[in-house]
């Protein structure tokens, strides 16, 4: 039962692999939410009553209607014990202590004769549980049965803490740590996916490119600190202008920079938004607002077969509206069509003196 790609396809995996090894007909695997206080199932494999999903949006019990997973850890294992398994029949008690009758009412419910529960447990506390049940009329889980499950349980908690470590491993690549915006990895491998769309779907793909002004004297007056809470303040602020374009991705480049990425709005909503991003960041308290720039399939800018070429045009508007000292986005390819300035400046030589100023991406 190795860990899978994501913790959904790992408690999959986990469940379906515990449901093969005991001989049972279903399986799930739920998450104890303490700050709900309700167990939430995750995933459920086998053979499905009508009420059940593979992957419930829904599914949760309260914790107090199975008080065997907060009573046996505080009671046993925090006492030195060892979570083990416990096995309950539709018939009524296998042994003292374990009668259940929300479990035993679920088992008759969807046909179900016995089942066999494990707790989950990671760092020394209750994660959740691994719960395998059978077909009414096949043999009754025993004490064997149990104790494997124990184990599996085990190896089910060692595949989610390695796929806990794969996740946030990821989100840290992909996300910057001040902001907490996506960083321009993520931007980088979105773009790729959204061209690749555009150029089989005709998807419009439209890239706002924006430069904080005023951070170097924020800084150099009032301590990096203070400039970290300008960033993080404007970071704030384009969040929530992206969340007007469905599926927007926001991301801070580095420094002073920032973008957001849109895949499927027409360049006429990108551009209102990018004028409401500029409106928004002139009320900031600290910095003097922002240069943005625009790059939109939408709009005549010629041919894009890359990321580089959008990038370089987005730049280009960003530039423009910086020296300009415009208080609005200035959008590549709407002053001239292919004639327009910052179409020209984007797709001059990097050797140009106009282009010296900015390093366009590669």
């Amino acid at each position: 039962m190795a860990a899978a790609g994501t913790p959904r396809e790992s408690a999959r995996v986990a469940a379906d692999g515990a449901r093969t090894a005991l001989g049972g007909s279903f399986a799930a695997i739920s998450a104890w939410e303490r700050e709900r206080g309700r167990l939430k199932v995750l995933v459920n494999v086998g053979e499905l009553a009508p009420d059940e999903r593979p992957f419930p949006d829904a599914e949760s019990y309260p914790v107090n209607e199975f008080p065997e997973i907060v009573g046996f850890l505080h009671e046993q294992w925090a006492g030195g014990g060892e979570p083990s398994a416990w096995v309950e029949t539709a018939d009524g008690p296998r042994r003292e202590g374990s009668y259940n009758h929300q479990r035993v009412a679920a088992l008759r419910r969807r046909g179900r004769g016995c089942c066999v529960v494990a707790p989950i447990v990671l760092h020394g506390r209750a994660w959740g549980e691994l719960y395998v049940a059978r077909r009414a009329g096949e043999p009754v889980f025993d004490r064997d049965d149990a104790d494997f499950a124990t184990v599996l349980a085990a190896v089910a908690a060692a595949g989610i803490v390695q796929t806990e470590r794969l996740a946030e491993a990821r989100r840290l690549a992909f996300t910057d740590a001040l902001t907490g915006l996506a960083n321009r990895r993520a931007v980088d491998m979105r773009l790729d996916e959204a061209l690749e769309r555009h150029r089989t779907e005709g998807a419009v793909v439209s890239l706002v490119v924006c430069d904080l002004n005023g951070l170097k004297r924020v800084n150099d007056s009032r301590g990096h600190a203070v400039g970290d809470r300008l960033l993080e303040r404007f970071g704030s602020v384009l969040s929530l202008c992206g969340a007007i374009l469905p599926g927007a991705l926001v991301a801070r480049l580095g420094g002073d920079e920032f973008c957001l990425l849109a895949v499927g709005p027409p360049a006429d909503e990108v551009v209102k938004v990018a004028h409401e991003l500029c409106e928004r960041a002139g009320e900031l308290e600290l910095g003097e607002g922002v240069a943005v720039g625009v790059a939109s399939t939408g709009d005549p800018i010629g041919p894009v077969h890359s990321s580089r070429r959008l990038f370089r045009l987005a730049d280009a508007a960003q530039y423009r509206a910086k020296a300009a000292r415009a208080r609005g986005p200035v959008v590549a390819g709407r002053d001239g069509g292919t004639q327009d300035p910052v179409i020209r400046l984007a797709d001059a030589p990097d050797s140009g003196p106009a282009t010296e100023r900015r390093r366009f991406r590669r």
